[in-house]
């Protein structure tokens, strides 16, 4: 009797597992939105009907593929918000530089890359303000996103203290453990929409996969008519400046 209770309860679980990665994956309109009425100073996307749409891309800077992708969005007349871990800026800072001058921001995405979430509260504090005292030497830095995305209140209390705004997204083709360009392009044109806001990865092998993707992407939004924009110009678009 325990052995027959044993394996159905077995078979649930991997059932649950799996629709809870559909749903990671699929990213659902009406999950967005729950997520979005739980943290509401939490920008996901926004709401317009101008075909409108950010792009971040995270983990930069990296001094063979930030180039490139900046070549790319220079080709396309298109600017990205630029997730900069602080430790890899040594040796790069023409790269960040340029990114100022052709009209891009930059984002704090702390020292190092590591879960936010399984730092003691007061290591990610010192972390975001080490970070920002790098960042702020090149401009203003309102945006801050936490390393592999995750959350809590506590972490979201100490990012409103130092006047950031915490910045996730709502297209995300999971292209760190997805290694396919060509399947980081179908999935952010599949999922594009007026306000969406998309996240890449720059650095290393990572770097190379976005580019191969934003090659794809790029002209194929120019086609559909959108504006590809940062963090900053999306949320003006949402306050009805744009």
């Amino acid at each position: 009797m325990i052995l027959r209770l044993i394996v159905p309860l077995s078979i649930l679980i991997i059932i649950l597992v799996l629709i809870f990665l559909i749903l990671l994956l699929l990213q659902p309109e009406w999950l967005m939105s729950r997520l979005r009425a739980r943290s509401p100073e939490v920008l996901y996307s926004i709401e317009t009907n101008h075909p409108v749409v950010a792009l971040t891309i995270d983990d930069g800077p990296d001094e063979t593929y930030s180039p490139m992708i900046l070549e790319l969005l220079e080709a396309y007349h298109a600017h990205a918000t630029f997730f900069l871990i602080t430790e890899r800026i040594p040796g790069n800072e023409e790269i960040l530089r340029r990114m100022i001058e052709e009209g891009h921001e930059l984002g704090n995405h702390l020292t190092s890359d590591e879960p936010s979430i399984a730092l003691a509260i007061e290591e990610f504090e010192q972390e975001l303000v080490q970070s920002d005292r790098v960042l702020s030497q090149y401009g203003d830095v309102i945006w801050m996103r936490p390393g592999s995305g995750w959350f809590n209140e506590e972490m979201l209390e100490i990012v409103r203290r130092h006047d950031y705004q915490l910045a996730l997204g709502s297209i995300y083709p999971y292209d760190p453990q997805i290694g396919l360009a060509w399947y980081s392009a179908k999935y952010v044109l599949w999922k594009a929409k007026p306000g969406a806001v998309i996240v890449l990865h720059d650095y290393q092998k990572r770097g190379l996969r976005t580019v191969e993707a934003l090659k794809i992407i790029l002209p194929e939004l120019a086609d559909r008519g959108y504006q590809v924009v940062t963090l900053t110009e999306l949320a003006a678009a949402q306050n009805g400046s744009h």
